[in-house]
C-alpha cells in the first residue's frame, strides 16, 4: 500500500509491476520501482525469475571502443533499458576477432538474459551463432539463428543523402567523399547515400578518400583534397574527420566555407564551436535506442504476436558556418 501511495498508482498496478506482467508503461513501472527502491523494498529477483521464466536483464555484444557513435549509442541503451525495468549485462569485444562475437553471446546466454542486442558495427564475415532468445540488432543483422530478430538503427544513408543534397542545392558540381573504414556497417551506409544523392542529380562521382575516422585521416585526406583546386564541397563521414580536413584546408589556403564547404556527421558536442562551426548531421542516438529496445522488449514479451511496425529515424541536418555557394 506504501509503494502505490508513493507512485500514485493503485495496489493493483504495483502488483502486476512486481510480478512482471506485460501493459505497464516504462513510466509508471519506474514509478513503481523507484517508490519501491525509496521505502526499502526489495524484490526477490530469483522468485520473480521462477514465477515468469524472466530475468528481466538484456545482454549486449558491444565493440570496446571510446568512438563518439558507439559509445553514445551504449550509453543510450543502458538508459532506456532501466527505464524499461531490465538490468543489463555488457561484454566488449575486439576489431579484428570475429570468434569474440560468438564467445560474448554465449556468455551472455549463460547469464540468463531475456533478449541479446548486438551493438556491433563491424563486418566480421561469417559469425555463426545460435541463439534461443530474441536479439535486437544495431547495424547490419549478423547471420544469427534465433526465436526473432530486430533490427534498429538504419537511415545513416538518408541522412548522408541530406548531407550531400544540401552541398548540391548550394550550387556545388558535385561533393566529394571523406568515408569511413570500409569494414564498418555505417561507413558504407553513408557512402550509400552520398552515392544515391550524386547519381539522383546526375553529378559526377568523384573518387573516394577513405579515413578511420579520426581528426588525424581527416588532416591527411584535407592535405591530399586541398592541392586540388576543383574540390569545392566535402561531406565527411564524421565530425572528428570534417574538423582534420578543416584543418589542412586552412593551412593550406583553401579557405572553409569561401573555398571549400565541408559538412559532417554526428553533431558531436564540439562541432558547434570549431570554426567555423560545422555543418552536420546529428544522430538521435537516444531515439534509436528506444526505438530497437522497444522492439525488443515486444519480442520477448510477446512471443506469439506479430512484430511492432518499424520507422526511420528522422534526418536533422544542422546547417552552420562551414557550408556556402561555391566560389564563383
Amino acid at each position: 500500500m506504501d509503494v502505490a501511495r508513493l507512485a500514485g498508482v493503485s495496489q493493483k498496478t504495483v502488483s502486476r509491476v512486481f510480478n512482471d506482467e506485460p501493459y505497464v508503461s516504462a513510466d509508471v513501472r519506474r514509478r513503481v520501482l523507484d517508490a519501491a527502491e525509496q521505502l526499502g523494498y526489495r524484490l526477490n529477483s530469483a522468485a520473480r525469475a521462477l514465477a515468469s521464466g524472466r530475468t528481466r536483464s538484456l545482454g549486449v555484444v558491444s565493440l570496446g571502443t571510446a568512438l563518439y557513435g558507439p559509445a553514445t549509442l551504449l550509453v543510450g541503451i543502458e538508459r532506456v533499458a532501466r527505464d524499461l525495468g531490465y538490468a543489463l549485462h555488457v561484454v566488449n569485444t575486439m576489431e579484428g576477432d570475429p570468434a569474440g562475437i560468438a564467445g560474448a553471446v554465449g556468455s551472455l546466454l549463460g547469464q540468463g538474459v531475456d533478449g541479446i542486442i548486438i551493438s556491433e558495427p563491424i563486418d566480421e564475415g561469417e559469425v555463426p551463432v545460435r541463439v534461443d532468445v530474441p536479439v535486437l540488432v544495431f547495424g547490419a543483422p549478423l547471420p544469427f539463428t534465433a526465436p526473432r530478430v530486430v533490427t534498429a538503427g538504419g537511415g545513416a544513408d538518408l541522412m548522408a543523402r541530406a548531407a550531400t543534397e544540401h552541398l548540391l542545392a548550394l550550387g556545388h558540381v558535385t561533393v566529394h567523399h571523406l568515408a569511413g573504414p570500409r569494414r564498418w556497417y555505417v561507413a558504407g551506409d553513408r557512402l550509400a547515400g552520398w552515392r544515391a544523392a550524386l547519381a539522383a542529380r546526375g553529378a559526377h562521382e568523384p573518387p573516394v578518400v577513405e579515413g578511420d575516422w579520426s581528426a588525424a585521416s581527416g588532416y591527411t585526406a584535407g592535405r591530399a583534397l586541398a592541392a586540388d583546386p576543383e574540390v569545392t564541397a566535402v561531406f565527411a563521414a564524421n565530425d572528428d574527420m570534417a574538423i582534420g580536413l578543416i584543418r589542412a584546408l586552412t593551412e593550406a589556403g583553401r579557405r572553409v566555407p569561401d573555398d571549400v564547404s565541408v559538412v559532417g556527421f554526428d553533431d558531436i558536442a564540439v562541432a558547434a564551436y570549431v570554426t567555423p562551426p560545422l555543418t552536420t548531421v546529428r544522430q538521435p542516438f537516444d531515439a534509436v535506442a528506444r526505438e530497437g529496445l522497444k522492439h525488443l522488449v515486444h519480442a520477448i514479451e510477446n512471443p506469439d504476436s506479430d512484430p511492432l511496425p518499424a520507422s526511420d529515424p528522422p534526418v536533422d541536418l544542422v546547417v552552420r558556418d562551414s557550408t556556402a555557394r561555391p566560389p564563383a
